[in-house]
């Protein structure tokens, strides 16, 4: 079975970025436009998705909150949860990592420091360079 991710961004444009990095490593992606909207994606695939890569700054339901509800979920607790975000500052990251969110990455971002991240959080094997 195929990895699957899912982006969660209000962005088109980094939506668009991340789904290409992601499906250069190997993952399918699915992708949502907010909280609410991922909340409705990770029940329809149910445990399929694997990953979640959700922005800080969203509308109707923000990443913080996200990572929040995923994490009450005990059905949703070994997902993996990367903060993707222009929040640069140590108590936004301070924050997402004390609400259950396993790394945080600021805008902007390459595919390299994806793959670091993936790695660090153990769903995707370190690469041998």
């Amino acid at each position: 079975m195929k990895r699957k991710a899912l982006i969660v961004d209000d962005s088109k444009a980094i939506r668009i970025i991340l789904g290409r990095i992601l499906r250069e490593l190997g993952y399918e992606v699915c992708e949502a436009v907010d909280g609410k909207d991922a909340l409705k994606v990770i029940e329809s695939e149910k445990a399929a998705v694997q990953l979640v890569l959700a922005d800080w700054n969203m509308p109707e339901m923000n990443g913080l909150d996200l990572v929040k509800h995923l994490r009450r979920n005990p059905d949703l607790a070994s997902l993996k949860v990367i903060m993707v975000t222009t929040e640069t500052e140590v108590d936004h990251i301070v924050s997402a990592l004390e609400a259950g969110a396993n790394e945080y990455v600021m805008k902007p971002f390459t595919k390299d420091i994806i793959r670091g991240k993936l790695e660090m959080v153990g769903i995707l094997p370190v690469a041998s360079d």
